[in-house]
């Protein structure tokens, strides 16, 4: 389900493991299972800090379902449009297709038995009450787990509303934490017992009170938290509600603080989400606060357990819980310091787009796919205030099309839309940068089989590039103007085309995937028009240099025409490497089209060694994939031929129905595993004898003997 890169779900999930032991709760935990037991819907609720995720994370792995648990985290998404690819981004769904986001889920979601947690959806319950209705309402197998402040209000909707620990079990949380500080407590103590009845039981405020048991004893604590609360209460504490408690004890471990840590804790409050140290040292460092000093001050705040630390994929990372950064935000907007905060953040992310896309040059392309990834929701606050503020606007354009690589090469083509369409759509003072958001809309919108909209960008890019005298904007719309003629069987217009767009980019020292996609697109072209040896030519050159350069995206797309050309000389077994190669890279990058594609001739090559039953299941297989990537095979006859000569030698082998049969089996392997049964399959003994070399379509109907080169819609080239 989930990508090799980028992420840590697996096919059964994608919960956090729990760096911290699970106190207390066990009534609670009974609760909630019969609750999920007896309801497809769910909400647990309570006020901020009372421990709601924890709780819910610790149910839903008791009662994971067949196709697992799903976790999506709300806190960090600001705009409402983001909320559906929010959640198919949480379920690792790739889709290159115009559905909206919506469709895609739906689609992804029919026939499986999930659990799908939204974790912190409050302040989006407009949008998430009826995404989970209409889920809920059409998809049986699924059931979902909504974790807030208030329910969503939903017919069928079973609320759980979680209260604070009792004393008993927040002194064990308040010991157990306290522990881990190298500090022991006496669990019948009584300045403890009070401080806990004080804290009202509230884990959040808990854990921030164990946080500074290293400096201060409990009755300390107790004597200082007491007098906070009472200023606060004009000395009435009684008439306090409980969510009050948690603001006070926030405010009290604040206070606590030095100035520099709450100077960082106000600072950090301009990440969603997750960030890293590299990050929070350029944007929070400086004016009071040396960036050499970032890491001390950012260890004694995770001593207080005011910021979390957790091990992902892209190594360790950072974040505040959504009522702490919430706390920090207000001082920063008290201080005066937002506007310029966010400025530091947008410049930092702006950087971190710009390096990964010429890093995407190179063998750290696995990097920064994962990279771009785990940083998704900064960058997304980041386009957000870009295109929202009139000043920003060509960075907002800069940013949507330096992500080029990330939307097409990533399978984040609609997401990559809905930046790119709000960007161009904005008037800029830059050219150059609406230009580069121009094609590479045009490059996405190839890549979704849209033509007509992909069509009418790149023409609007040709002509303002020709006007400002842009020999870079022309290179890229002529490039992607030749894809589209690719994809729709023009081969004389695209190799036209791809021709005159090399040339452009040799003309200005262009080299990076872009530009060997190009020439991996053109040799498709000569491939297509019979001339297989010029297509060797033209993709062993891009194979060595992106075996220089360590570049395995492009890579995978010219072993695929490599791979055609070796099928259709007879050469199976080196074909069926190649493939081997292509699928295992393009599978990697959730690159859909090229795994699709590796998956179609693979069953070709297959059918071709004797195993035509095997040949029909990865038909199947390949089948049940073309939905999320569009229009199978792109209605052309070039790339629909392999297809068709597959399907007519196992047809007549093993005779319609047994066709048809492994054709339904296929179609039932998940991604994951019709991809792990295309790279581990035997080669079988008896090869079969098929008609072989590239035969162009006759002006009538298709002719069976034509093997077909791959496009690549994917990350783009191929395809598009």
């Amino acid at each position: 389900m989930r990508a090799s890169h980028g992420g840590d779900a697996t096919a059964d999930g994608n919960l956090p493991l729990e760096p911290d032991r699970f106190v207390g709760r066990s009534a609670e935990l009974t609760e909630l299972a019969r609750a999920l037991d007896a309801s497809r819907l769910v909400t647990v609720t309570g006020p901020g800090g009372v421990g709601k995720s924890r709780l819910a994370a610790h149910a839903a792995a008791r009662s994971a379902p067949p196709d697992g648990v799903w976790r999506v985290e709300l806190a960090p998404v600001r705009d409402p449009e983001l909320v559906d690819f929010a959640v198919v981004e949480a379920l690792g769904l790739t889709d290159h297709t115009t559905r909206l986001p919506r469709e895609a889920l739906l689609a992804h979601l029919m026939g499986r038995q999930l659990l799908l947690v939204l974790d912190g959806f409050e302040h989006l319950v407009e949008v998430c009450a009826p995404l989970v209705a209409e889920l809920v309402g059409r998809v049986p197998g699924l059931r979902v787990l909504a974790v807030g402040r208030r329910p969503l209000e939903l017919a069928g909707e079973r609320v759980v509303a979680l209260a604070p620990l009792g004393e008993g079990e927040a002194v064990e949380l308040l010991a157990e934490r306290a522990a881990q500080q190298g500090v022991v407590l006496g669990e019948e103590d009584a300045d403890v017992r009070e401080l806990c009845r004080r804290l009202d039981g509230i884990p959040l405020a808990v854990e921030l009170a164990a946080g500074r048991l290293r400096a201060l004893s409990p009755g300390e604590l107790l004597a200082r938290f007491d007098d906070r609360f009472r200023l606060l209460a004009g000395g009435r504490r009684d008439v306090l509600p409980r969510h009050q408690t948690l603001r006070t004890a926030i405010g009290w471990s604040h206070e606590l603080c030095t100035p520099e840590e709450r100077l960082l804790w106000a600072r950090l409050s301009v990440f969603a989400g997750h960030f890293d140290l590299e990050a929070a040292e350029y944007v929070c460092g400086g004016d009071g606060l040396s960036s050499d000093g970032v890491l001390d001050v950012l260890s004694e705040l995770l001593a207080q357990s005011v910021v979390v630390r957790e091990l992902t994929a892209t190594g360790v990372r950072y974040r505040m819980l959504d009522t702490i950064r919430a706390y920090g935000a207000d001082w920063l907007e008290a201080a005066g310091d937002a506007a310029r905060l966010r400025r530091r953040h947008r410049d930092w992310y702006l950087g971190l787009a710009t390096w990964c896309e010429l890093d995407w040059f190179s063998p750290r392309q696995g990097e920064v796919a994962a990279r771009v990834e785990a940083e998704l929701p900064n960058l997304r606050g980041a386009l957000e205030y870009c295109l929202n503020e009139p000043d920003e606007t060509h960075l907002g354009q800069y940013l949507a099309g330096s992500l080029w690589f990330y939307w097409a090469g990533c399978g984040r083509l609609s997401e990559g839309r809905h930046w790119l369409e709000q960007a161009v759509q904005l008037d800029s003072e830059n050219d150059q940068s609406r230009l580069k958001a121009l094609w590479v809309l045009g490059y996405v919108a190839i890549l979704q089989g849209d033509t007509v909209p992909a069509l009418a960008a790149l023409q609007e890019c040709r002509e303002e590039a020709d006007h400002a005298a842009n020999p870079t904007a022309v290179a890229y719309a002529e490039h992607r103007t030749g894809c589209l003629a690719l994809v729709t069987d023009d081969m004389p217009r695209a190799e036209t085309l791809l021709r005159s767009a090399l040339d452009r980019y040799q003309q200005i020292g262009e080299l990076n995937s872009n530009v060997l996609m190009g020439q991996v697109e053109l040799a498709m072209a000569r491939a297509f028009q019979g001339d297989l040896a010029d297509a060797v030519k033209l993709c062993e050159d891009v194979r060595r240099v992106c075996e220089d350069h360590g570049e395995r995206w492009t890579r995978a797309y010219a072993l695929y025409v490599l791979a055609y050309v070796a099928w259709s000389e007879g050469r199976l077994p080196h074909a069926r490497d190649l493939l081997a190669d292509c699928l295992g890279s393009a599978h990697g990058f959730r690159d859909l089209l090229g795994s699709v594609l590796a998956v179609e001739l693979l069953a070709l090559v297959t059918a071709a060694e004797g195993d035509v039953a095997e040949a029909a299941l990865l038909q199947g297989a390949a089948g049940e994939m073309w939905p999320s990537v569009g229009l199978p095979l792109f209605g052309s006859a070039y790339y629909n031929a392999p297809h068709e000569l597959c399907e007519a030698m196992a047809r007549e082998r093993l005779g319609d129905g047994p066709y048809e049969e492994r054709v339904r089996e296929g179609a039932l392997l998940g991604r994951e595993a019709a991809v792990a049964r295309a790279l581990g399959q035997r080669r079988p003994l008896d090869a079969v004898p098929v008609p072989r070399g590239p035969v162009r379509p006759a002006p009538v109907g298709v002719d069976m003997r034509k093997p077909a080169a791959s496009p690549t819609r994917k990350g783009g080239e191929t395809a598009g």
